[in-house]
């Protein structure tokens, strides 16, 4: 038996609508030195599982290794940055577009692959971010942070499991 695509696809709006929102909300969040995009700002995912701030304590991360990853997501946030305004606009038209008299598939699916290209450029964006922090890190602060994600995956999975 086949499950219908709408509700799939609506639960990937949805998705990409948190996203998009919890996305403005960390660029707009002070960070613990001051600067742009609090703990959060990998959420997400990523590199840190978005406890960025955490995961560098627990490897007791230099302070030239914090600057210099700080930099790394600063310039990704800054190179996205113009994608959320566009992004907002694409939520909007879509929203109308279910909301209007007659429902028009062709530009609800043209709609959804601007979404969809504009989120590959933004997971493009990020992983490359993602990858330039990790070759700040040693190979064993980075072996210290899987261990920690891998604790906190089991961790997760018990839950849902119980």
């Amino acid at each position: 038996m086949t499950t219908p695509r709408t509700p799939h696809f609506f639960r990937i709006a949805l998705l990409t609508a948190a996203l998009a929102v919890g996305g403005v909300a960390a660029q707009a969040q002070p960070g613990p030195r001051g600067g742009p995009g609090g703990p959060g700002m990998m959420a997400p995912g990523g590199l840190f599982g978005g406890h960025m701030d955490h995961m560098l304590d627990l490897v007791n991360a230099t302070d030239s290794q914090r600057s210099q990853i700080d930099a790394i997501f600063k310039a990704a946030r800054q190179d996205l940055a113009g994608q959320r305004d566009t992004g907002r606009k694409l939520h909007e038209q879509m929203a109308t577009l279910y909301t209007a008299t007659n429902v028009d598939a062709a530009a609800i699916e043209s709609v959804r692959a601007q979404l969809s290209a504009q989120h590959e450029v933004a997971s493009k964006r990020m992983s490359q971010a993602s990858i330039d922090a990790a070759r700040v890190l040693t190979p064993e602060q980075r072996a210290k942070i899987a261990e920690v994600m891998k604790k906190r995956q089991a961790r997760m999975a018990s839950r849902q499991a119980g």
